[in-house]
């Protein structure tokens, strides 16, 4: 089969378009007929090894599995000895560790049925972008109705779906975004747009700020939060190589002991019981997957390198024949 795959670490040049053996899927996995993966910033981090701190899992001069991709939708080409979830033919979505190929294997447990209504470009749009997304509104932001939210990074992946469902849980939204995608976020939900190249939306006042860029100090951010705010910070790259976005996990509870707002950072891994609350929400159609580009699978590097640019209006997906 044909897949993308890496030996080394670093930029998008890295990466090759090479026919490889297909994957055995073992008892507790399926094997996968790709149809489309998404892209999102999880495979420019395993791509490039950084921060270093994630290369303890997937290899410490080299990556261990050199197919690259974690978001999928496709159909079941075959199944493991102990699964009984699925069978041949089946239509699902979830995450993998190789979807940049033409087949790709799944543990059972990180995949569910696709929502009829989707396409497989659609479906490859949610997985790890829409969990991260509900995890920061649902779980560390606690969005309730009638509260002020503003979601920075309105206009990406993450952010887009983040928009959705703070609308969803009755917020009135505001996207903080570049220029570019002001008329996007406006058409995705948001209730008003601060163009950050022009405007400073410390101005206004909010009661949960979801910061997916994860760039600006602090200090600053915090000026925009109500008396008892909570703010929700989405990976970021305040560790710099070393630990990356996962400093967070450690300085957000110890800043929120020394200052009257709730400062909460998420680190997101996909989950069965999420993606399963995110299928049922697209079927009914109350959140739409934001598709900017797709690419062939020869094109990989070129659809990574735009995604990490910022340059993409939602989500970059990868399309299989």
């Amino acid at each position: 089969m044909k897949a993308i795959v890496q030996y080394e670490y670093g930029n998008s040049d890295v990466m090759r378009l090479k026919d490889v053996d297909a994957p055995t899927p073992r008892p507790d996995e399926v094997l996968i007929e790709v149809r489309a993966a998404g892209v999102d910033a999880g495979v420019w981090h395993l791509m490039t090894g950084l921060p270093y701190m994630i290369r303890l899992g997937t290899g410490l001069r080299r990556p261990r599995n050199p197919v690259k991709g974690m978001d999928v939708a496709g159909r079941v080409a075959a199944v493991g000895a102990k699964v009984t979830e699925f069978k041949p033919g089946d239509e699902v979505f979830g995450t993998c560790g190789g979807a940049f190929a033409e087949y790709t294997t799944a543990r059972y447990n990180k995949i569910t049925k696709k929502p009829p209504n989707l396409t497989f470009d659609q479906a490859a749009a949610i997985p790890g972008s829409a969990t991260a997304a509900l995890g920061a509104v649902r779980d560390k932001g606690e969005v309730k109705a009638g509260q002020r939210v503003l979601v920075i990074g309105a206009g990406g992946g993450v952010g887009s779906y983040a928009v959705q469902l703070a609308k969803l849980a009755g917020a009135d939204v505001t996207g903080l975004c570049s220029t570019s995608k002001l008329d996007f976020v406006r058409g995705i939900g948001a209730d008003e747009v601060i163009d950050y190249t022009k405007d400073d939306f410390t101005r206004d006042e909010f009661d949960v700020i979801i910061d997916i860029a994860g760039n600006r100090p602090l200090k600053h951010t915090r000026k925009a939060l109500s008396a008892r705010g909570t703010l929700v910070v989405v990976g970021g790259d305040d560790g710099g190589k070393i630990t990356g976005g996962t400093g967070w996990m450690v300085k957000a509870p110890l800043l929120s002991l020394f200052t009257k707002h709730t400062v909460r950072g998420l680190i997101s891994l996909a989950n069965l019981k999420d993606l399963e609350v995110l299928r049922d929400l697209a079927e009914a159609g109350k959140i739409t997957p934001a598709i900017d580009r797709t690419y062939p699978l020869s094109e990989v590097p070129q659809a990574v390198a735009y995604a990490q640019a910022g340059h993409a209006k939602g989500k970059v997906v990868i399309t299989l024949s």
